[in-house]
């Protein structure tokens, strides 16, 4: 036989990875059964030798001469040495892993070896969906005494935020390890009130449940219509399909309203779909999910939501495309300082003006017209008016044309985390000059301007799929020193 390919050695090295996974989870999840059942002890001399561990990836390079330059954001070897992290879920992320194996095996000479490393697996992470667990004596301290639990003194976003300090020589390999990425998967399930196996590649964010309402409208018309695609998995854990009979009806007796976030996902092959989360109103929850979404590498996050208009020449209605923020929501400020600037992507702007033109039907000297650039202000007090004097200064200083309490922070992370972002806001009212929505017109105007806005989302997002394998994961979101892996 002759050498593997780029693409065997790739898949090859995953197997390897989710075997070692399934062999550590399942006698982690079999110690439990026997502790609960029969109150047998692991042995602490088992536990040394790796039964519960993580598996590790280890890659090795060691070139002749300098590195090859490469555009590309990511998949890239800047330096020699050792590259480690260990790995959870393997087949979850079989696509991403292989995709950066695939890359590195094509324009590197490096060797690659899987192992089992030294960090466990924590149990609270199988006991998720075990039915064969008696949980309901269980005492948590002693569990966390007899195996291994989530240390939060291991966990961390020190690569992300580049405070990591190597301490045996070698290079992170991925901006999030096992213990990392486990903890923000077992976060997300209990938050959105879906399995985080659901999330889609293309994210939409929004601060209104009407805008969930068009969603899952549009959705069950894309799973009727058309075969691109397969099913609507929504908060509460139900999910339906083409087939489904009185799928609305379904969906609206769900208990999404028992998650902080609720999320929907339209879910398609390879993950291609879309997900959107309701984060409600602030920037807690906004840092919260992007933190924990992060770790699935998505392809793009897009805030779409109401704002308020600060400028006389805005109306009700307008659209808002963010290219700067002004972050004034004080929850990132100790990871990311606010004189680092938060730049706008090209790739993402281009998008979602291209998808306000088509949706409108409007050729783009008159979407201009109703869609404005200027900077975003997001602010962690709703009431922000009731200090209108000092308020006004500063928005006066900032040249903002528009304020939230969500975009800044949402882009914030995805600058922190690598996630290419944007932001289309709809002009809901206008605090600074007395212009609301009357009593009458409300609902005409949220009928009208929520399922606009809902296309212009989802036809940029058609926009970016395209994008992709070209010019989506901007290079302006990697550091000079980058772990190799997107």
């Amino acid at each position: 036989m002759g050498e593997e390919t780029p693409h065997q050695t790739a898949h090859r090295i995953v197997t390897e990875l989710a075997e070692l996974y399934e062999q550590a989870t399942g006698r982690l999840r079999a110690a439990l059964v026997s502790y609960l059942d029969k109150g047998i002890v692991p042995e602490l001399q088992a536990r040394r030798s790796g039964v519960f561990t993580y598996p590790e990836l280890r890659l090795s390079y060691d070139p002749n001469g300098k590195p090859p330059v490469f555009s590309r954001s990511f998949a890239k070897l800047s330096e020699p040495g050792v590259y480690v992290t260990t790995i959870t879920e393997p087949e979850l992320f079989r696509d991403y892993l292989e995709e950066q194996l695939i890359l590195l095996l094509s324009d590197y000479q490096i060797e690659l070896e899987v192992r089992v490393s030294s960090v466990e697996i924590p149990y609270s992470y199988v006991l998720d969906g075990s039915d064969d667990l008696n949980m309901e004596n269980a005492d948590p301290g002693e569990l966390a005494r007899l195996f291994p639990f989530a240390d939060l003194a291991f966990i961390g976003d020190e690569i992300a935020d580049g405070e990591f300090v190597s301490t045996d020589g070698t290079r992170p390999l991925a901006l999030f390890d096992g213990p990392r990425t486990d903890l923000s998967l077992h976060r997300l399930y209990h938050y959105t009130g879906t399995p985080f196996e659901h999330i889609q590649q293309f994210i939409l964010f929004t601060n209104y449940h009407r805008y969930v309402d068009e969603f899952i409208s549009w959705g069950l018309q894309q799973l009727r219509e058309g075969d691109e695609y397969t099913e609507l998995s929504v908060a509460g854990f139900v999910t339906v399909d083409k087939h489904t009979k009185n799928a609305e009806k379904i969906i609206a007796n769900t208990p999404w309203h028992k998650y902080q976030m609720p999320a929907y996902h339209l879910r398609a092959k390879d993950g291609r779909g879309i997900t959107l989360v309701n984060i409600g109103v602030g920037p807690t929850n906004a840092k919260t999910i992007t933190e924990h979404l992060a770790v699935l590498r998505p392809q793009c996050w897009l805030m779409i939501g109401h704002c308020g208009g600060l400028r006389r020449s805005q109306r009700l209605g307008d659209y808002v495309l963010a290219h700067a923020y002004h972050r004034n929501d004080h929850v990132l400020d100790d990871v990311l300082p606010l004189d680092i600037p938060i730049p706008a992507l090209a790739e993402i702007q281009v998008a979602l003006a291209e998808a306000t033109a088509r949706v409108s039907g409007e050729g783009m000297d008159k979407v201009k017209t109703r869609l404005r650039t200027g900077t975003v202000v997001s602010k962690d007090d709703r009431n922000w008016e009731l200090r209108y004097t000092q308020e006004a200064k500063m928005i006066n200083r900032s040249r903002a044309i528009a304020v939230d309490l969500e975009s800044a922070t949402i882009a914030a992370n995805g600058f922190r985390f690598r996630v290419p972002y944007g932001t289309l806001l709809c002009v809901s009212d206008k605090p600074l000059h007395g212009e609301i929505k009357l009593p009458g017109a409300a609902n005409l105007f949220y009928q009208k301007s929520v399922r606009e806005h809902m296309l212009i989302g989802f036809e940029a997002i058609n926009i970016l799929k395209n994008d992709v394998d070209n010019s989506l994961h901007s290079r302006k979101l990697r550091a000079f020193e980058e772990p190799p892996f997107r």
